[in-house]
């Protein structure tokens, strides 16, 4: 069944905070963040580390940072954004110091679970597909929105015919174009063209520069997009197939009950709300650490 959840835009503090962001860093790399400030190590999350990591000291995590505000690159080509801040915040609460790997989205899971990252902390959208390679650490709820050019006449509902922008790998990429390049097909009518693109800047860009019609994307980031686009784009049709966001970990393993533990911890402490509060994006806060709630 499809869901609609409604969540706010973006608020402007947040927008004057990324204004100055760039997206220009190349190839991969590690990049090492100091633990989150201020949080103490959580010892039942502790205890339940893999003892390989808990000697080790690090916390691998693997990223696509060009999915603004939720993790980007900053000035100096190191992941930064909301989802970021709550991962360092996940390894504080672990007692460990975050290591980022910065790789392309496809790249993630399959190195998760080859072991050669603790955690996938991407936008991952929770999905059942997903969880036969992953599980899913829940820490948000979110869905998919639309964007065109202002005054256009674009209608998700009514998209056949149309061009449409998307980042490679995700939900709209995989599941939702493809859906609805089908519901085209039976109808008769003309598919979508969809143009796929690397990094979420690229995809908006498609758009303004008149390449796409429109793009689809989780709403914090089409909602941030919209906001900083000076104007050139508005939200088109609902929001829609609202579904969690989740950490990605190894199947069945210590790493995902330690990350839940440090979830929770977060949660029970108030860390995680004003994490997501100074996001703007507070409306889609969980109550409960969960794993793999994606239903879909």
């Amino acid at each position: 069944m499809k869901i609609r959840y409604a969540l706010p835009a973006i608020t402007a503090a947040l927008l004057l905070t990324l204004t100055g962001c760039v997206n220009n860093a190349e190839g991969e790399g590690d990049e090492k963040a100091p633990q989150a400030e201020g949080i103490q190590p959580d010892k039942a999350a502790v205890e339940l580390l893999p003892d390989d990591v808990k000697d080790s000291g690090v916390l691998t995590i693997g990223t696509d940072a060009e999915y603004p505000p939720n993790e980007y690159k900053d000035a100096q080509g190191k992941p930064t954004g909301w989802g970021v801040d709550l991962a360092n915040a996940v390894a504080a609460k672990l007692g460990l110091e975050p290591e980022w790997e910065m790789l392309g989205f496809d790249s993630i899971i399959p190195r998760i679970q080859e072991g050669a990252l603790n955690l996938g902390s991407s936008s991952f959208t929770d999905t059942l597909e997903r969880q036969k390679s992953v599980d899913f650490v829940n820490y948000l709820d979110a869905g998919s929105q639309w964007a065109a050019p202002v005054d256009s006449d674009v209608d998700p509902e009514n998209a056949c015919g149309l061009t449409v922008a998307v980042q490679s790998g995700t939900v709209q990429h995989l599941t939702e174009l493809v859906e609805r390049n089908e519901q085209c097909k039976a109808d008769g009518k003309d598919p979508i063209e969809v143009l796929p693109y690397d990094g979420q800047p690229e995809v908006t860009q498609a758009v303004i520069n008149g390449q796409a019609d429109a793009f689809s994307a989780d709403s914090p980031v089409t909602g941030n997009a919209v906001a900083k686009s000076d104007g050139a784009l508005e939200l088109v049709g609902e929001l829609f197939d609202a579904a969690p966001y989740g950490f990605a970990t190894q199947i069945d393993s210590d790493m995902t009950k330690a990350v839940q533990a440090a979830l929770q911890s977060l949660i029970d402490d108030g860390t995680y709300l004003k994490i997501l509060t100074n996001a703007g994006i507070e409306s889609g806060a969980r109550d409960e650490a969960t794993v793999n709630a994606g239903n879909e």
